[in-house]
């Protein structure tokens, strides 16, 4: 995919059901061959699922054996879920930039009284959110990052730069940039924007998500610690992001939208209900 490419109006999955099965296989550590004698299929069969082959019987199966929900993985293999559109709240606004071949978002979150805003990474190119902070008059007071990884961080230096009064924030764990470090359950303000840190590690080590009060409705950014129907890889430590994902971002309040790193928005009482990876809130 080139970069100069439109980016879609409205944002795909970030996952396929292949994608959950090899991020659950992964996570648990279990070959094709110990699948197959756990479910008690054929070799070629568990092999054909991970390919894409949609077999109801083989993917409940499946999911059975990987502690994945098996009705919303069957919902995903046939293409009949997408997260419900969201209306355009006003104080929060998503920026989607290609990186290589996807697309990765970064959001910018503001107090409409005193117009202070944060951003939380920068995705490929920050551009887009530079040129909003300027024309709605926004005073950008901090950057978040949620994690190192450098689609979500790509365009730091310009969006500081830009700003040079902006607080960078990151992960005390995982800060080879030197951020200002936070631990879960720090707590900031932004404006009359309440932000309170989340220890989402699994993803990566020392991950972060914020959780932010004020607007409309209450919003999380989670980077890659979770997509609608999906989650980030996490093979040397799935247990530990899905019980991050599980204790922490799943118990929020269900109608806090979910801003993740890739794909588009969600909400609490969505992902609990469709995720795939959950089958504890179903």
């Amino acid at each position: 995919m080139s970069m100069t490419e439109t980016i879609p109006a409205v944002l795909p999955l970030e996952d396929g059901f292949t994608d959950v099965l090899g991020k659950a296989r992964k996570g648990l550590k279990l070959s094709t061959e110990t699948l197959a004698e756990r479910t008690g299929l054929p070799t070629e069969q568990v092999e054909a699922a991970f390919q894409g082959q949609v077999d109801e019987s083989t993917l409940l199966k499946l999911a059975f054996t990987l502690n994945l929900h098996g009705p919303s993985l069957l919902t995903m293999a046939q293409n009949q879920w997408q997260p419900e559109p969201l209306p355009q709240m006003t104080g929060l606004r998503q920026f989607t930039t290609w990186y290589g071949d996807m697309t990765v978002n970064a959001y910018l979150l503001w107090d409409a009284q005193s117009n202070e805003a944060a951003s939380f990474d920068t995705g490929a190119n920050c551009q887009q959110m530079l040129d909003f902070i300027e024309s709605n008059g926004l005073s950008l007071k901090k950057i978040f990052i949620t994690h190192t990884h450098m689609d979500h961080l790509a365009d730091l230096a310009r969006l500081s730069g830009e700003h040079p009064a902006a607080v960078c924030y990151g992960s005390a764990v995982d800060n080879p940039l030197g951020l200002k470090p936070l631990i879960e359950g720090d707590g900031l303000m932004v404006g009359s924007l309440s932000i309170r840190v989340l220890g989402t590690s699994g993803h990566t080590p020392g991950g972060l998500s914020y959780w932010v009060e004020g607007l409309s409705q209450p919003v999380v950014v989670v980077g890659d610690a979770l997509f609608a129907s999906s989650m980030g890889g996490a093979p040397y430590a799935y247990q530990e992001a899905r019980r991050n994902n599980l204790t922490k971002i799943l118990t929020l309040p269900e109608r806090t939208l979910i801003c993740p790193g890739h794909g588009p928005m969600t909400t609490v009482g969505e992902e609990k209900a469709h995720n795939p990876f959950f089958p504890e809130t179903k």
